[in-house]
């Protein structure tokens, strides 16, 4: 079949244009269509119309924090863990120092895994760790087991939690990057202040053995439901992050994914900075107060008369307000900028744990809890937008891994030696007293820390 064209110069000028060439016209015409709705797609700017994938990203990456609230419920297993086996407080509390210290070195190498391979497979895979280990708990039956299951096998599933989730939120966020870390860890607050109660509830009607076994089952479907959604970057949905066409030399441009990608400092070049040091002392500080706390503030209760149920309330109250202290802070530090944010919360800090030294009545012990989880909560969110602010995003989760160190090192001493000195004296006075001094050296930091570009290296 074929189709003749007469053209000007009359009939001896035939043009013939076969089924084949109508069929190739076609075949071009419909490719360029499609490489054109391509490229509109991989230039898509957040805040034009259509749906910005960030906000699933938050919205699992949250949920994936609800597994460290569980961390919270530690505190409310520490004495029926004393009875049980008779082990001594600093023993006990051992486990939860180990789990710090796996999580901390575990985070050096999750952190780079999550650069190079995304955070769905980290959590996936190393993730699930969590809950394999809590339903691992109840067949505990002497203090190796213990140690391997709680501080090897929960730390490791621990060190998926902050960091995969934070750089992927620095990826996605450019404005509003403070605002959004808080919402995600607002997911530990919830976890805490829901697990903790029923924890406590499991415990007194069941036993310490079912209620892990109930974590264990909880953490495992989360950690399944809410990886699967997590994508590494805006580049892999043809979107920029939210904002990146208002940053400062970009306005009315396309920077493009990859090069937002690109920028910042890399590992070895932030370590050589004083400032990742000054920031690796207050992580310190926020990991000797964090975890010291959650792990005795039940004990504590109970030790001065009130009632395991108290204990558990104790905890839901630290981890309510963490999730108002994860949400405004991060909303503020946008604001009036992260150091400012770091100042309030290592005073408020310092001051709730001078407070507890004398807090012996209920009211007094609940609003210690209220003003503790709120600069809890604050601190948290404030050091991962401050660590993008200072390096860039280029090697975040590496170095974010590596200042996590310090926060591990405060986590694992804080525990273990408020559990030593309690042995000692059967109070946890010195332990208060020096965790609110620590807490106001960090504040000391955080005053004279300045951004790399006006001070230098």
């Amino acid at each position: 079949m074929c189709q003749c064209q007469m053209t000007a110069n009359g009939p001896d000028l035939l043009r013939l244009k076969t089924a084949a060439d109508i069929q190739f016209e076609f075949s071009c015409f419909f490719r360029y269509e499609k490489a054109m709705t391509d490229q509109k797609s991989k230039q898509q700017i957040p805040g034009k119309p259509g749906f910005f994938y960030g906000y699933i990203v938050v919205l699992a990456s949250s949920a994936i924090w609800i597994t460290w609230g569980t961390s919270t419920t530690f505190g409310v297993f520490l004495k029926p863990l004393l009875t049980e086996f008779g082990w001594t407080r600093a023993a006990t509390a051992g486990a939860r120092s180990l789990a710090s210290a796996v999580t901390g070195l575990a985070g050096i190498v999750t952190g780079g895994l999550t650069d190079r391979f995304g955070p769905r497979k980290v959590i996936l895979v190393f993730g699930s760790f969590i809950g394999i280990g809590y339903l691992l708990m109840p067949r505990v039956s002497n203090l190796w087991e213990y140690y391997a299951v709680y501080g090897v096998i929960i730390g490791i599933g621990f060190s998926t939690v902050t960091i995969p989730t934070m750089t992927t939120i620095a990826r996605w966020f450019v404005k509003r990057r403070g605002l959004m870390t808080g919402i995600v860890q607002a997911g530990s607050g919830v976890g805490g202040m829901i697990l903790s109660p029923l924890v406590g509830w499991l415990i007194l009607t069941q036993d310490w053995r079912f209620a892990f076994s109930v974590l264990g089952i909880i953490t495992l479907v989360i950690v399944f439901t809410a990886g699967w959604a997590l994508q590494r970057d805006p580049a892999q949905m043809g979107q920029l992050p939210w904002g990146a066409e208002e940053t400062p030399g970009q306005k009315g441009k396309n920077p493009g994914p990859e090069g937002l990608r690109a920028t910042g400092f890399s590992l070895r070049q932030a370590i050589s900075t004083r400032q990742f040091w000054m920031l690796c002392v207050m992580f310190f500080a926020f990991g000797l107060a964090r975890q010291t706390t959650l792990t005795h503030i039940a004990a504590h209760v109970t030790d001065l008369g009130f009632s395991l149920t108290t204990g558990a309330n104790m905890l839901a109250v630290i981890a309510g307000a963490a999730i108002v202290g994860r949400i405004g802070t991060g909303q503020l530090s946008d604001n009036i900028g992260c150091r400012r944010a770091y100042m309030v919360s290592y005073s408020l800090i310092a001051a709730a744990l001078l407070w507890l030294l004398v807090a012996d009545k209920p009211w007094m012990l609940y609003l210690f809890a209220t003003a503790f989880g709120f600069s809890w909560g604050s601190l948290a969110v404030v050091r991962m937008p401050m660590l993008a602010e200072v390096f860039g995003i280029g090697s975040l989760g590496a170095i974010l891994g590596a200042a996590e160190v310090g926060t591990a090192i405060g986590a694992v001493i804080g525990p273990f030696f408020a559990g030593w000195l309690f042995d000692l004296t059967g109070k946890y006075t010195v332990t208060f007293a020096a965790t609110a001094a620590v807490a106001g050296i960090a504040l000391i930091m955080a005053t004279l820390l300045r951004p790399i570009s006006s001070t230098g290296r």
